[in-house]
Parts: structure tokens; C-alpha cells; sequence
């Protein structure tokens, strides 16, 4: 199988073919998820949350993020890599956003980056773009602005916000972002947002409507549950597989069991 490019994105969309889209942080979950077939892979700053044990994605570096992209990358054969870019990597400047999107191509081997916002960081997408940094935007519920927000809420609620949201959309497809995440909204809104765009929507919490759907590694086998959003389904509990078999080599080192006569030299 070839590596998969932003062009057989998009021409899934064009076909009515859904995207299967993953998170990954390291080479293990890249090399199961790209041996499974998946089309995207995003290097999330989620891996805050999920890796780190942090609280939310805000304190996540760049350097974290070359670090943890760079795994994946050894690890894919087949899948479009994507960089997501932290918080303050490009809020605070044209030129820190340009110069950190361009790190995730150029040290990290992704192939494009992924940025939250719409109108506000339409003029950074362009100037990735012309800078030839492909680029993935993201709307609705963007966890970087849950201060903003006042937590994780559903967006897109009320008729204006559905409306600004549809807006938003529109002008990150004009920017030239070539596909668009979105997250935490109803799925009508989600529906009439994938109808009105050219460039793929993915979801995460939007319902089944969107051109395709990512969720976080993690929450879909079962490792992290400190917390389950409602959009999450759990394919596997390895979490629980995995406390019965160190469970299991404890009591067993306990009563002398392991290692027998089979795991040892003569």
C-alpha cells in the first residue's frame, strides 16, 4: 500500500468514502494503528491528558510534540501524519506560527499540521500554506480555549452559534486548509457544515454525518479512564486485560511460579 496523501483525502470525500483518522503518540500505538489501516494519523497534544496525566492540553511544548511526532513517523509505513500544534506555539505571532508548523514537517516527519480555530487564525493558515504546510483546522469545541469556553461544552448550540460556526468553516476552506476537525457539536450542525464544504470534515462528537472521524487511541481501547466522554466507544478494555496479567506475574514471582525452568538458561 502507498503512503497515503492529502489528495487521496480528499478524493475520498469527492467518492463518499469515510476517513478513518487516529491519535498515536509513540511508535507501539502508530505501528498498530497504521498495520489496522488507518488513513490519519494525529499526533495529538491530547497526549497532555492521556500520557502525561495532565489536567487539560495547555502545558504541552513544541518540543513535546517534535518529540512524540517523531516516533510516530519511524513508525508509520503507510498513514498521513499530522502535527497538532500546542498551545501559544502560534497565537503569539505570524512568524512563531509559521516557524513551529514548519518543525513538525521538517523535524518531526509529519505531513501536515493541525491548528484550533476558524476567522482568528485564517491569516497563519495561508501564510502556512504559502509556506507549503498543509493544513488541518479545527472548530466547535476546541480544547486550548476551555477557559474561554468555561470547559468541554457542546458549541453550536444556539441558532447564532450554529451560524458562526458555518462561518467559521467557510473561511478556514477559503484559507486553503484541505480538511476540518470538528469537535463537541450537534450533528445537524455537523451535517450542514459537511454538505456546505469541499474539504473533508472530520468528527470527533459531531455525530455520523461528518466525512470521517478520529478518536484518541487511548479512549478507544479501554487504556484511559479517568474520564469517558460521551462520543467515545471502546473497541477493547486493555486497561483492564492489562492490570489481570501484571496482577497475574505478581502473584506468580510471589510464589516462586515465574520464571520456571522454560524461561531460563542452562
Amino acid at each position: 500500500m502507498a503512503k497515503i496523501t492529502i489528495q487521496d483525502i480528499l478524493k475520498k470525500k469527492a467518492e463518499g468514502r469515510k476517513i478513518a483518522m487516529l491519535t498515536a503518540y509513540d511508535y507501539p500505538s502508530a505501528q498498530i494503528a497504521d498495520e489496522a489501516g488507518i488513513d490519519a494519523i494525529l499526533v495529538g497534544d491530547s497526549l497532555g491528558v492521556v500520557v502525561q496525566g495532565l489536567e487539560n492540553t495547555l502545558p504541552v511544548t513544541m518540543d513535546e510534540m517534535i518529540y512524540h511526532t517523531k516516533m510516530v513517523a519511524r513508525a508509520v509505513k503507510n498513514a498521513m501524519i499530522i502535527g497538532d500544534m500546542p498551545f501559544m506555539s502560534y497565537q503569539a505571532s505570524m512568524e512563531d506560527a509559521v516557524r513551529n508548523a514548519g518543525r513538525f514537517l521538517k523535524e518531526g516527519g509529519a505531513t501536515a499540521i493541525k491548528i484550533e480555530g476558524g476567522a482568528e487564525v485564517a491569516d497563519k493558515i495561508r501564510a502556512m500554506i504559502r509556506s507549503d504546510i498543509p493544513v488541518m483546522a479545527h472548530i466547535g469545541l476546541t480544547p486550548q480555549s476551555i477557559h474561554r469556553m468555561g470547559g468541554y461544552k457542546v458549541q453550536g448550540k444556539t441558532r447564532s452559534a450554529a451560524r458562526r460556526l458555518i462561518e467559521e468553516a467557510k473561511v478556514a476552506e477559503d484559507a486553503g486548509a484541505f480538511s476540518l476537525v470538528l469537535e463537541g457539536i450537534p450533528m445537524a450542525l455537523a451535517r450542514e457544515i459537511t454538505k456546505t464544504l469541499s474539504i473533508p470534515t472530520i468528527g470527533i462528537g459531531a455525530g455520523p454525518h461528518c466525512d470521517g472521524q478520529v478518536l484518541v487511541f487511548h479512549d478507544l481501547l479501554g487504556l484511559f479512564d479517568r474520564f469517558v466522554p460521551k462520543f467515545v466507544k471502546r473497541y477493547a478494555h486493555m486497561k483492564q486485560d492489562a492490570v489481570r496479567a501484571v496482577e497475574k506475574y505478581r502473584e506468580e514471582v510471589e510464589k516462586g511460579i515465574f520464571p520456571a525452568e522454560e524461561q531460563s538458561f542452562k
